[in-house]
């Protein structure tokens, strides 16, 4: 026992002679829960949410009766993840909660708020509070599982559900992240602490679904736009400027790129011997009579004026 021991064993950590045993609450006369497994993650947004109604969902389907029991008090949404909004009754004497289209038991702070969207700004002894409730004071019935839907992190709730439930076992939430290594560890070795089993671990990953075709006609069509304009344009040999595919010269260090055909005026690479355009020899001179034309772009040289 430790010198500053204030016999209160409830929230304490350490292992000492004059812990307490037993800090579980009774359940209800209208409560026969057989399992009760908590569901629970280091870091928020891994999808434990999902896997626990997931894991409800399943076993509805397999034919046992499930309840899940939303002990997330601050960030509730297994109601809505199973399409429920309607709000909680009671009989006079408990709580009886929600029940899905499935069958599925539910008991959620967001069943009893006037709001979906209000905020629940309590502090920890309350929100504490309103879990043992949701177990003492809520008609689950027979149930087979119960599901505890658990805030993220090591704090209160985690401590009053392993410490107030009949938790069997619990299954870990976690993302593929070398990050999240590190917060699943703390949540193991809670669980190890308060003697709790680890029944699983669900790494849970975010699949890309398939590409539609259009999808893939629109990516094709980007590539071949890309290409396009990566070929238009090339870089002159001498100083690297980015030259297009037209250029005679090089608007730059005026490094000649191309030849002139004397007779049509198109360009022509350096390697060629004949203009694919009019068939003339490179070199030969333009037949009499002809009108060389002017390259596209080239301004017009004006006439100087005669005097006198």
């Amino acid at each position: 026992m430790s010198e500053n021991c204030n016999h209160n064993c409830e929230g304490c950590q350490a292992d000492c002679g004059s812990r307490k045993a037993d800090f579980k609450q009774p359940a209800n006369k209208y409560s026969h829960i057989k399992k009760v497994i908590g569901v629970v993650s280091g870091k928020g947004g891994v999808g434990k949410s999902l896997v626990t109604c997931l894991l409800a969902a399943g076993c509805a389907k397999a034919g046992l009766k499930v309840g899940v029991l939303d002990a997330d008090i601050t960030g509730p949404s297994v109601p809505k993840s199973f399409g429920v909004h309607s709000r909680a009754m009671q009989d006079g004497e408990c709580l009886l909660p929600a029940v899905t289209d499935g069958g599925i038991k539910l008991m959620s702070i967001n069943l009893l708020l006037e709001s979906e969207s209000a905020p629940v700004v309590w502090r920890g002894p309350v929100i504490s509070g309103v879990i043992n409730q949701f177990w003492s004071d809520v008609r689950w019935g027979e149930l087979d599982y119960l599901f505890v839907d658990m805030p993220p992190g090591t704090g209160d709730v985690a401590l009053t559900v392993f410490q107030g439930l009949p938790v069997d076992g619990i299954v870990i939430v976690t993302t593929p992240q070398d990050l999240v290594q590190m917060i699943v560890e703390k949540a193991f070795n809670m669980a190890k602490m308060m003697k709790v089993p680890v029944l699983g671990l669900v790494a849970y990953c975010l699949l890309r679904p398939p590409l539609l075709q259009l999808d893939r006609d629109e990516q094709e069509l980007e590539i071949a736009l890309k290409q396009r304009q990566l070929m238009k344009y090339g870089e002159c040999a001498n100083c690297g400027y980015p030259v297009e595919a037209d250029f005679v010269l090089c608007p730059n260090c005026h490094t000649q790129l191309k030849n002139l055909c004397m007779r049509c005026s198109h360009a022509l690479e350096p390697s060629w011997t004949v203009c694919p355009y009019c068939a003339t020899p490179v070199g030969a001179p333009a037949p009499h009579g002809t009108r060389q034309r002017r390259p596209s772009g080239q301004a017009r040289q004006s006439r100087p004026a005669s005097q006198g």
